[in-house]
């Protein structure tokens, strides 16, 4: 593998140059990453803003003037729809392209694509149909934005810092939950729907602005050759599926979605038929869930830098979030029922925080875009798959029943996923020191383990059982 921090690659980059030492000082190994990070933060702060008030109106302004369910189905079909096709390239252009510049670019032509919505709208066009094209065109290239997001955060920070700069990161999402809905309110019922078009334009521009500003190294690929769109989303899924790690904590992850994805839905339904269809009810269900999830970024963002088994963090705040959903449909009082909701969105700070800084730190960075497209993938289908099959039931049996069928699968499921030996070795992989990887690999080849347990390789490279292979093992920071 070979990366280059330079916009022109020197003929004979020297090693030292190519990957600084991870045991270096943050501030010695990346000049200026602090400057950086908070650029990228601040923008992504901004953008993130427009584009969910955009997201909240949208839904609010077609549920007053159609009141019709298929109405709000098909603005979810054309808001996410895309998303998830287009993440699958939108990863290797990640890997293939500067990701800052898809990052400005995407943002760029969504904020022309809600203009022209919006001066359209302006002239007399109201169609529906106008709107859908507009959410499919946003749906589009937030495809494209969203790997090279997560792909480019370890290219400006330190590998010691990831887990503390996801953990803000999380906290930006989380706290936008919260603010942007009352926002979008206070915007929407003083002007209209026309208004909240203009402020997302002017919120994407902000956020492109911040974004220039932050130096972003080009990665040069180490392809021998050309190679196709296809061949490389071809690699990347073989790189999943040969490395197993990675492989096995995506398969975590999207069953933990997708049995997540149940209460987090349901849990208004619930609060309305138990404890009564007040709206400072509802609020505060939706208050306490996303004060939970802005609270666990706030410490993985402290504490996360020292944590060193964030395997086991995940894990066990997985088999606690599985816990507490069962908590949540055995629960009789209100307010013990929304403290439940509370600490299960710290559960998922906890689990989403250490997913994304494994992946930024086990997989090369010329493979992080494919990879993140996949996990974009996972992260846009689970949760509303989950309502495909949990929302229906909701009107046939009690809300508390599928909580507590819900939370008993997910420690079930993550508890069957522990009792397969291959997988228990494969996540215990990634918490051990990369000296215990090297000296484990001949041991599983002679045993017919996975060469790859332990071991990132890019796809475009040797075949990943090699054992001559000099490259060393990516280290785990911290």
């Amino acid at each position: 593998m070979s990366v280059n921090v330079n916009e022109t690659a020197p003929p004979a980059p020297e090693p030292a140059a190519e990957q600084p030492d991870a045991e270096a000082p943050a501030g010695e190994a990346m000049p200026g990453w602090k400057r950086s990070v908070a650029l990228f933060l601040v923008g992504q702060t901004i953008s993130l803003l427009g584009s969910m008030i955009v997201m909240f109106a949208v839904m609010w302004h077609l549920t007053i003037e159609t009141r019709s369910g298929s109405v709000l189905m098909l603005s979810i079909v054309f808001g996410m729809l895309p998303q998830a096709f287009v993440s699958i390239f939108g990863g290797v252009w990640a890997d293939r392209h500067h990701r800052k510049f898809l990052i400005m670019g995407s943002d760029t032509v969504i904020a022309l694509a809600t203009l022209g919505l919006a001066l359209l709208m302006l002239s007399g066009v109201d169609s529906l149909w106008v709107i859908y094209a507009a959410l499919a065109v946003r749906s589009v290239f937030a495809g494209i934005q969203t790997p090279a997001v997560s792909a480019m955060i370890p290219q400006i920070t330190p590998p010691d810092q990831l887990m503390r700069v996801n953990g803000m990161f999380q906290s930006v999402q989380s706290g936008m939950m919260l603010v942007a809905p009352a926002a979008a309110a206070a915007v929407y019922a003083n002007f209209d729907i026309v208004t909240v078009f203009f402020l997302d334009v002017v919120t994407a521009l902000l956020g492109v602005g911040m974004l220039a500003l932050v130096a972003v190294p080009r990665l040069v690929r180490s392809d021998d050759g050309p190679v196709s769109y296809f061949g490389d989303l071809a690699a990347g899924v073989r790189y999943i599926g040969a490395h197993s790690p990675i492989r096995w904590l995506m398969i975590l992850f999207a069953l933990t979605m997708f049995l997540v994805g149940a209460p987090s839905y349901l849990t208004p339904l619930m609060v309305t038929r138990t404890f009564g269809d007040e709206v400072w009810k509802l609020t505060a269900n939706e208050l306490f869930w996303g004060s939970g999830m802005l609270l666990g970024g706030l410490v993985m963002a402290a504490v996360g830098p020292r944590i060193k088994r964030r395997v086991r963090l995940l894990v066990g705040s997985v088999l606690a979030t599985g816990v507490l959903v069962f908590g949540l449909g055995i629960s009789t009082n209100m307010w013990v029922f929304f403290v439940i909701g509370l600490v299960i969105g710290v559960m998922f700070a906890a689990q989403s925080t250490p997913s994304m800084t494994i992946i930024q730190e086990r997989v090369e960075p010329e493979m992080q875009g494919r990879v993140f497209g996949f996990v974009g993938i996972v992260m846009t289908v689970a949760m509303p798959l989950s309502m495909v099959v949990f929302g229906p039931l909701a009107d046939r049996f009690s809300v508390e029943s599928l909580l507590v069928v819900a939370g008993l699968l997910l420690f079930a499921v993550v508890g069957a996923i522990l009792a397969i030996p291959a997988a228990r070795r494969s996540l215990a992989r990634i918490d051990v020191a990369p000296e215990a990887e090297v000296h484990d690999e001949a041991g599983d080849h002679g045993a017919g383990g996975d060469a790859t347990d332990g071991r990132e390789r890019p796809a475009s490279g040797p075949a990943p059982d090699r054992e001559d292979d000099p490259e060393p093992v990516r280290p785990a920071a911290g």
